[in-house]
């Protein structure tokens, strides 16, 4: 009898194990992807430097190598020697009106001194007229050169100011002359090498977030009333000889189209011919490879 037990016992640790490895009691099959990334030249020029090499790591920014720009600082600097010398036609407005604003004021002592002086009778009134006179036109020079000296201003300043933004443009084409890597991950493929010349929108490299991998699998329509968005699943990677290595998943997107089914993939139902495709994130320990196939298991 305790023979027996042991037989038994032994069956169902049997067929656990093989359930955890996915043989066969699976829900849905499909590859492994990442998110992957081809970064093109945003510049135009000889490509100076190209420090990196397929397989390699990098880091999201981190400059990987430039593209010349000779021509782009020169012309910057042409920018700011323009920038500066339209900025010294500009003018103090209060200093250059203090001699006719002065003459404004003598005039006007003038005329309460006159005023004063034909209310006694010691003056005639054509005198205050004709200082009163050159009041008026004092003042309208006044207005007159203010107007102008501040128009002068403000166009400076319109010219220097559209200088400067094109300064800033050459900075953001420098900038751009910059190559990096949009994302932290590994060069796949490398398309172009120093001294090569590129040209904007032109390959340079292909970049992939193999930290981060997706399982593309394949659900049949009654499976997915099963499925929802942020579900944790199991994840079972085919490594080969029935060699099968689990994984914690968690279910990112279900498509809302169906699509007939992959000739590389298998469904639970192989009748079904309508299937969804579903991503499920997973965390890679290092022996995730694009491509490979995986199993998936609702919980």
């Amino acid at each position: 009898m305790k023979t027996i037990k042991n037989i038994v016992y032994a069956s169902i640790i049997l067929l656990l194990t093989a359930c955890g490895k996915g043989n066969g009691d699976y829900d849905a099959s499909g590859v492994f992807e990442t998110t992957e990334v081809i970064v093109s030249a945003e510049a135009n020029g000889k490509i100076m430097q190209l420090n990196f090499i397929e397989g390699q790591q990098v880091e999201q920014g981190k400059p990987l190598g430039y593209i010349d720009t000779v021509q782009l600082y020169l012309k910057k600097m042409q920018l700011l020697t323009n920038t500066s010398a339209v900025k010294s036609g500009r003018v103090d407005v209060p200093r250059q009106i203090a001699a006719i604003k002065q003459q404004i004021a003598t005039q006007k002592n003038e005329q309460k001194r006159f005023e004063n002086l034909v209310k006694a009778n010691a003056a005639n009134q054509k005198q205050l007229d004709d200082i009163n006179a050159q009041i008026l036109v004092l003042e309208r020079q006044l207005t007159a050169q203010t107007e102008l000296l501040e128009n002068s201003n403000k166009n400076i300043s319109e010219q220097s100011s559209g200088l400067e933004v094109q300064v800033v443009q050459i900075n953001d084409q420098i900038q751009k002359s910059i190559i990096s890597s949009p994302i932290n991950g590994t060069i796949l493929s490398k398309y172009a090498e120093q001294g090569e010349l590129a040209t904007q929108g032109r390959a340079l490299f292909k970049v992939a977030d193999i930290e981060h991998m997706f399982l593309r699998a394949y659900i049949t329509a009654s499976q997915l009333t099963q499925v929802k968005i942020g579900q944790a699943v199991k994840v079972y990677a085919d490594f080969g000889e029935k060699e099968m290595k689990e994984y914690s998943g968690t279910i990112t997107w279900i498509s809302d189209k169906s699509e007939f089914t992959p000739k590389t993939i298998q469904t639970r139902d192989e009748r079904a011919n309508l299937v969804y495709a579903v991503k499920v994130a997973v965390k890679n320990d290092g022996y995730l490879k694009y491509g490979m196939y995986g199993e998936l298991k609702l919980n």
